[in-house]
């Protein structure tokens, strides 16, 4: 690690801590040449592959986009969208791998859009599963019923 005051490229680690549940780790180094101290962070990158077999790093963001558009006119606050994407992030992370397929992070978005606005899930899923005729719409609207009254 390069020291940001000197460029020199050794430092020792003073400190180290995990910061967000073990997902990152501030590190506290000081520079063998100048002395001065300087904080890193390192943070494991989890990398979304896409249909086209880009790969491009899982950004929050996109699924709150996302999710957003399908909640337009609903009554889900920001918050609550800040909320599901952590959700999916950590349910993402937590099946310790690097790469995952755009395909899965749709799937991992399901399940909690579904708790939080069924009318939004429904339109989420209507174009991640593409349906294609009303009774698509049917079995799945089936679906949540059977849901709800197995919750009942």
């Amino acid at each position: 690690m390069r020291c940001p005051f000197c460029r020199n490229s050794d430092s020792r680690v003073v400190d180290s801590r995990e910061v967000d549940e073990g997902q990152v780790i501030r590190r506290r180094r000081s520079c063998t040449a100048c002395g001065r101290r300087f904080t890193t962070v390192e943070e494991a990158v989890l990398a979304v592959v896409k249909r086209s077999g880009v790969t491009e790093p899982f950004s929050r963001d996109k699924v709150v986009v996302g999710v957003r558009r399908a909640c337009q006119g609903r009554p889900v606050d920001e918050d609550a969208l800040q909320q599901l994407a952590q959700r999916v992030e950590e349910s993402i992370r937590s099946g310790g791998v690097a790469e995952i397929p755009s395909h899965e992070v749709g799937l991992a978005i399901l399940g909690p859009l579904r708790e939080l606005d069924e009318v939004a899930y429904l339109r989420f899923a209507s174009v991640y599963r593409s349906f294609s005729s009303v009774e698509d719409f049917e079995k799945e609207i089936a679906d949540l019923r059977t849901a709800q009254s197995t919750d009942d």
